[in-house]
């Protein structure tokens, strides 16, 4: 089942990694919801490790980026919460460990404070950015508004240009990884929809958060928040915020990471992430 219809006839692409066994019953589920403006394909690493250890890997694409069609409609986290609804329904997933990078972090948030349910038992917030990616007037945190919409303006002039401008940040310094490993990135944000791309700067750049950090803190699920000390694109105060909002959540810090810890310290994060889910 490659694909899954939402509403208003959207195909979702869904990656199934482990249901081919025969035993996907019995395999522990993990739902990976990726960033802006990348793909399910970001969590090549994650899926590779886990899967040997006995996990089942589930990545879809979100409306708009990776192999998912790309409506002109649809890019906010309620949205987005909506048809990741809709995808653990089809899949009938029970159990499921919940684990959002950068955006996809908001995402899960605020899928778990709007459709919480016995069928999440774990939450894991990787790089999130939330609760608010941009500053307010009481958060002094992330980027200033016009920034993204700096970005915004960058990405209907040169979309190229602004996506391997912003990438510069993505890792811990522009040399840390392999010429190779950045355009991989690099190709992954470029299949996104152009529409898609600013769409989503606009809700990240306008979204906050902080009441449905609140929701989640009551909901007592177990929370793992991994994140990179050096992140320059999600600052490591987010992931401060969330440990302080979220009652017994348990923060694990990446001291060799940006904001790719998934790459960067993948052995770690694979390590962290199957102690979590156990």
């Amino acid at each position: 089942m490659p694909y899954i219809t939402v509403d208003e006839g959207v195909s979702i692409y869904v990656e199934d990694i482990g249901s081919e066994t025969g035993a996907k019953d019995v395999l522990k589920p993990v739902l990976f919801i990726h960033g802006w403006p990348l793909s399910h394909e970001m969590f090549e690493y994650q899926y590779m490790a886990l899967h040997k250890n006995g996990y089942r890997c589930i990545g879809i694409d979100l409306r708009g980026f990776g192999r998912s069609d790309k409506p002109w409609t649809g890019y906010n986290y309620d949205v987005f919460a909506d048809d990741i609804k809709q995808v653990i329904s089809m899949l009938n997933l029970q159990g499921v460990t919940l684990v959002g990078f950068s955006m996809g972090g908001a995402i899960v948030m605020h899928y778990v404070a709007k459709y919480f349910s016995e069928l999440v038992s774990k939450v894991v917030l990787m790089g999130a950015a939330a609760p608010c990616f941009t500053k307010r007037v009481d958060y002094p945190y992330g980027l200033e508004k016009s920034a993204c919409d700096d970005l915004i303006m960058k990405s209907k002039q040169d979309r190229p240009r602004m996506v391997y401008d912003f990438g510069k940040m993505f890792f811990k310094s522009e040399n840390s990884q392999s010429t190779e490993m950045s355009k991989w990135i690099f190709s992954i944000n470029m299949a996104a929809s152009p529409f898609a791309t600013v769409k989503c700067l606009e809700e990240l750049r306008d979204a906050d958060l902080r009441n449905d950090m609140q929701v989640l803190n009551q909901r007592n699920l177990p929370v793992a928040i991994f994140h990179g000390t050096h992140d320059k694109i999600c600052p490591f105060d987010f992931a401060k915020v969330m440990n302080e909002g979220i009652k017994g959540s348990r923060l694990i810090e990446f001291h060799e990471s940006g904001h790719g810890l998934n790459i960067e310290e993948k052995d770690k994060i694979n390590e962290e992430l199957m102690k979590f889910i156990g």
